[in-house]
């Protein structure tokens, strides 16, 4: 960032997943699938599933608490939310609205922001400069996800994947040396086909024909994404670490989308970095979405994962196709 930038970082952090578990013995009674194949094939044994009563903005509320609790910054205090979500409670208002209703958060500004998985990473990004030009003072930048209300549950290609949950943190300016180093955020619209939900939108409005098509499902083109996600996980945490001056050997914790374990072995591999420098739980909880990377930070956070002075590399693919990585000097 330039030098005359003020420099920003994380304050507070914070999670929540639904109470409900769906776990891989579940879904074999649901699908013809088995836990070894899902545990083999994505590292995944259960995720967690939003009741029928709450929505995305729920689960960010109850995330965002905790982040500006352990922030030490008051919902009056905040000056933006930006919700990174697929999910959101409904077309307009933005869940940023909503959760900003919820919050009491009077002066914040709000709005959505849609990358898919990447959403966290941009969010970030757009929060970070922000803060770091003056503009605003504190931000709250939440990831939050119900997939299970577009998932396909006859689906077994997809529906072993999904889960919900929401990951929040509190950005602001913190000492010099600390803070976010660099960003790196791409995106390849021909991929776009890939993965989706097809209808919902103006391109094609719900309708008899869209329910009978299950096209408000999530779709991915399973082998063609994964494709994609390994050759873009370790080349984008590359170029955010070349971005920022910081060798691959000077990361202590790399906190990755939690889609799919073997996507995560082939970024650790590509940052000769071993597994036990990476922050890893989506066996508990699945892929996310915009969810996964700040839920994983957070429990990073919590569990003494990461310390003062830590350099942390947060890296992302997701629908769009998108991507983005950050590398981030711990501290505040």
């Amino acid at each position: 960032m330039n030098s005359s930038l003020k420099p920003v970082g994380i304050l507070g952090t914070g999670k929540y997943v639904p109470e409900k578990v769906l776990t891989n013995f579940e879904l074999e009674q649901m699908v013809d699938t088995n836990d070894e194949w899902i545990v083999t094939r994505t590292g995944i044994r259960e995720r967690r599933i939003a009741s029928a009563e709450q929505a995305s903005s729920d689960l960010a509320y109850e995330a965002s608490k905790i982040a500006l609790k352990n922030a030490g910054v008051t919902p009056e205090e905040i000056d933006l939310i930006i919700v990174a979500t697929v999910t959101p409670d409904m077309a307009f208002p933005s869940t940023a609205c909503i959760l900003q209703d919820k919050l009491g958060a009077k002066k914040a500004a709000a709005f959505d922001l849609s990358a898919a998985c990447s959403g966290f990473i941009y969010s970030l990004a757009n929060a970070a400069n922000f803060i770091a030009t003056g503009t605003y003072k504190y931000a709250l930048v939440v990831g939050a996800e119900c997939l299970s209300k577009i998932t396909d549950y006859t689906d077994r290609n997809t529906c072993i994947l999904f889960g919900d949950g929401a990951g929040a943190v509190v950005l602001g300016e913190v000492p010099e040396g600390r803070g976010f180093k660099s960003f790196e955020l791409g995106a390849d619209g021909t991929g776009g086909p890939l993965l989706n939900v097809a209808a919902g939108g103006s391109r094609c409005p719900a309708s008899p024909q869209s329910l009978e098509g299950k096209q408000h499902f999530i779709f991915m083109a399973g082998s063609e994404v994964f494709k994609f996600a390994v050759r873009i996980m370790g080349s984008a945490a590359e170029e955010a670490l070349r971005k920022a001056g910081i060798d691959k050997s000077e990361v202590d914790l790399l906190v990755p989308h939690q889609a799919n374990i073997r996507i995560i072995q082939s970024a650790l591999q590509k940052l000769n970095l071993s597994e036990d420098k990476c922050m890893i739980n989506l066996d508990k909880y699945g892929n996310v979405s915009a969810g996964s990377i700040p839920i994983a930070l957070a429990e990073a956070a919590e569990s003494g994962r990461v310390k003062e002075g830590d350099c942390l590399v947060l890296v992302g693919f997701g629908g769009g196709l998108t991507w983005g990585a950050s590398v981030l000097v711990w501290g505040k």
